[in-house]
């Protein structure tokens, strides 16, 4: 064995022909590579976890506003219908009926039934309720988060109206859901 020239106090063995391997680097009996790629595993699992979940949620959302955005321009239709059918028939007073959902062929199986505003909280979440003292139509959201400005109960509500003379169902306050105005 001769000790020569080697690189950074290397030991060369020339008679034998074997250079002497490089000692591992000192590892922790609690502390491994393959602990921490596991660790980098599951945040990178929990990440994206997080990040689905938010997207469903968001997705609940929209489908939830299309459905309120149906049945407000369902309700539309039966006042408009509700109002031509009382021009041909002025005197028929079953056509005198001041709750949109009762003009519907079918009640959706979300309406609670009629009323206060002040009681939505009684009602459970994606439920519709007509108030007769304010002639109004409200609404208890499944995922009220998306609403801007934040309602306490997390209702939104229209008011039955006309609008040039033609029934109307404007929202009653200046509600964004998912950015944009509801009308």
């Amino acid at each position: 064995m001769e000790s020569g020239a080697g690189c950074y106090g290397q030991t060369r063995i020339e008679s034998v022909g074997l250079a002497r391997a490089p000692a591992p680097p000192l590892q922790s009996p609690l502390w491994s590579r393959r602990l921490t790629e596991w660790c980098l595993v599951t945040l990178i699992v929990l990440g994206l976890g997080f990040a689905f979940e938010r997207e469903i949620r968001s997705l609940q959302g929209q489908s939830e506003k299309v459905f309120v955005l149906s049945t407000v321009a369902s309700l539309r239709t039966a006042l408009m219908l509700n109002r031509l059918a009382l021009q041909v028939r002025p005197d028929d007073r079953s056509l005198m009926e001041k709750n949109p959902f009762r003009m519907l062929q079918q009640l959706p199986p979300s309406f609670a039934g009629e009323m206060p505003m002040g009681d939505v909280h009684r009602v459970a979440p994606g439920s519709w309720i007509f108030d007769p003292d304010c002639v109004c139509v409200g609404y208890r959201l499944l995922y009220p988060e998306w609403l801007e400005p934040a309602q306490e109960l997390g209702a939104i509500w229209f008011r039955i109206g006309k609008s040039e003379g033609a029934p109307s169902l404007p929202p009653l306050g200046d509600y964004r859901w998912f950015g944009t105005n509801l009308k």
